[in-house]
């Protein structure tokens, strides 16, 4: 009976961020889809200023409880950027949990709204938002052979030519890196190993294709790329490199500490041609390799567990995010009141995900 009670107790914790984060949905959904038919009249900056605060109020909610209400604390280490610039975000990817690491950094710079995402193209059919981050500047990829350069770079070059401020996360290894994949891990190696560059520990092998074609479409428009190292610590002694937390296990708080490392690293440093930029992606994946390889196994225990530096714990003010909370659960909770409220609800869930998944089919 007490075990049942301890594990009902766990699976509360993120019950009720679930629960709200999508049950918020439509109504966030069914905003944005007004305003968007409000809109087609203005100018496009017009729409897009505004979109870009709708995503800010929703992904303030997102951090609310990955942040707040987890208690988790933030190490910044390196490079801390304090002001809005349009960058190309590059990150070692191992878990779901990397995608609310980059609104981590950008709502420390105010630039919560102008982050876009280079996603796998599977996540297009997600439940009314595969359609809406594809509106909101994010842009689908798919793999090798399959890549589309063309859509990639046309998609870019207009956000470029209507001054939409970028902050696009894009993740290199193109999937995550857990330790216990011996298999993902020695097939990255030896591709590495094949084409004569040196064999990485700690992250996998980075492709170029999207961030060459990214870097290439906006150089003229971009400040900067932020190359970016986390590491998630776990509630336990063992400080061996493990699989990350998964969203689940981060809102049960197993995660107390997140550590950042960010390189700020000036467009003009970055070569433009790809043979060289491979070489370049290459060499800053070795140098997180070598930050991660002296983060777990560093002889020195002052410089073990902790980036090079000095590090910042830095904290999110509530008031950057329960306002957030509030609007969007108000909304909810108003709508599901009445039984008008309740249909729009449903029928927002149930249309906008098959005219979201119509949508994405025709641009496919």
């Amino acid at each position: 009976m007490l075990l049942s009670l301890v594990l009902h107790s766990y699976s509360m914790r993120y019950l009720l961020p679930g629960v709200v984060l999508l049950g918020s949905a439509p109504t966030y959904v069914l905003a944005w889809g007004i305003w968007r038919l409000l809109s087609a009249l203005l100018p496009a900056r017009i729409y897009q200023m505004m979109d870009d605060r709708l995503y800010c109020v929703y992904q303030s909610m997102v951090l609310f409880f990955f942040e707040n209400y987890t208690g988790v604390q933030i190490l910044l280490y390196g490079d801390l950027p304090k002001h809005k610039e349009n960058i190309i975000y590059l990150a070692n990817h191992q878990s779901t949990v990397d995608w609310i690491v980059a609104d981590i950094l950008a709502v420390r710079q105010n630039a919560l709204g102008h982050v876009r995402y280079v996603l796998k193209d599977g996540l297009k059919w997600l439940p009314l938002y595969g359609c809406y981050f594809a509106r909101h500047g994010g842009i689908y990829v798919k793999r090798s052979a399959k890549f589309n350069e063309k859509d990639m770079r046309s998609k870019l070059q207009s956000y470029v030519n209507a001054g939409t401020p970028m902050y696009l996360v894009i993740f290199p290894e193109g999937t995550r890196y857990n330790p216990g994949h011996t298999k993902l891990l020695s097939a990255s190696q030896a591709f590495a190993a094949q084409q004569g560059l040196p064999v990485l520990k700690h992250v996998l092998t980075p492709r170029i294709k999207a961030t060459h074609v990214a870097f290439d479409s906006m150089k003229s428009y971009l400040d900067a790329i932020y190359d970016v190292t986390v590491v998630y610590e776990g509630k336990d002694d063992n400080w061996q490199q493990k699989e990350a937390p998964t969203m689940t296990d981060f809102l049960c708080k197993e995660c107390p500490r997140i550590h950042i490392h960010i390189d700020r690293i000036d467009k003009k440093d970055v070569p433009e041609e790809q043979v060289y930029m491979k070489r370049w992606l290459h060499e800053r994946f070795e140098i997180k390799d070598k930050l991660l390889i002296e983060f777990y196994d560093s002889p020195d225990p002052e410089r073990r567990y902790r980036f090079p530096g000095k590090s910042v714990h830095s904290k999110l003010s509530l008031k950057k995010t329960l306002p957030s909370v509030l609007v969007l659960g108000g909304l909810t909770v108003g709508m599901l009141m009445t039984e008008a409220g309740r249909k729009l609800y449903v029928n927002t869930w149930l249309y906008g995900t098959l005219l979201g998944c119509l949508w994405v089919t025709v641009k496919a």
